[in-house]
């Protein structure tokens, strides 16, 4: 799994995920993304280079999210694959995270 990160300013961050969020691929995102999580209002995570994704994976998404939520911030899912997103909606995880398919990159806090 390889993660990149772009901090934009103090608020936010652009996270790119690229392989497969499997066990391997959810320990290397965990530090990462508790570190945002903690010191960020609002993430964004750019799926759209996530091939596979397993329960350990959507679990660090759910984690990273409540996070987020519990300091009134925003975890947004950004362009996952067709199959990342069916795994996604079927977990029930679109229902505690924004999942979106367009362009648009930047996660803002809730309101």
């Amino acid at each position: 799994m390889q993660i990149d990160i772009e901090e934009d300013g103090n608020q936010s961050a652009r996270v790119v995920l690229i392989g497969k969020l499997d066990i391997a691929g959810a320990e290397e995102i965990a530090l990462p993304l508790a570190a945002l999580s903690g010191g960020k209002s609002g993430v964004t995570i750019d799926m759209s280079g996530v091939t596979f994704i397993a329960s350990i994976g959507i679990r660090q998404l759910i984690s990273a999210s409540r996070a987020l939520g519990r300091r009134g911030g925003s975890l947004v899912l950004l362009n996952p694959t067709a199959i990342v997103n069916e795994v996604l909606v079927a977990s029930g995880a679109g229902e505690l995270m924004t999942i979106t398919h367009s362009g648009a990159a930047g996660a803002s806090p809730k309101a």
